[in-house]
């Protein structure tokens, strides 16, 4: 953990900090007074270590998750934007235009939260 709230594994240095990993660090700073026998601090260190990384696991899922529907919405954006190939020039309905021109700011919002979930990985 940062900031003194105890041991971490080498593999979790760069999984960032949950809402739920920072409860941890606050609760292992109450939970662990000085005078625990070794046995038992042992055990408490475990068992908040352990939880802390499932936490952190289910953040990462919920991420990629998020990344993945993102995905899919834009996938779904794409195909309505394939009408953009029937249209010419002489469109009669100019607000066709408006509307395949709103589904780029759509599909470009989806792109910068898909993004947002990947770098929080």
């Amino acid at each position: 953990m940062t900031g003194g709230q105890g041991k971490r594994s080498p593999s979790e240095k760069s999984v960032p900090a949950t809402p739920a990993s920072e409860l941890i660090g606050r609760l292992r700073r109450v939970l662990r007074p000085e005078e625990l026998d070794c046995a038992c601090r042992e055990t408490l260190d475990g068992a908040l270590d352990r939880f802390d990384h499932l936490e952190r696991r289910r953040e990462a899922r919920r991420r990629l998750s998020s990344a993945r529907d993102h995905k899919e919405r834009i996938a779904a954006l794409l195909s309505f934007l394939s009408e953009l190939d029937s249209l010419t020039e002489a469109e009669s309905d100019r607000s066709v235009f408006e509307e395949m021109a709103l589904l780029f700011v759509e599909i470009a919002r989806s792109a910068e939260a898909g993004a947002a979930s990947l770098r929080e990985l």
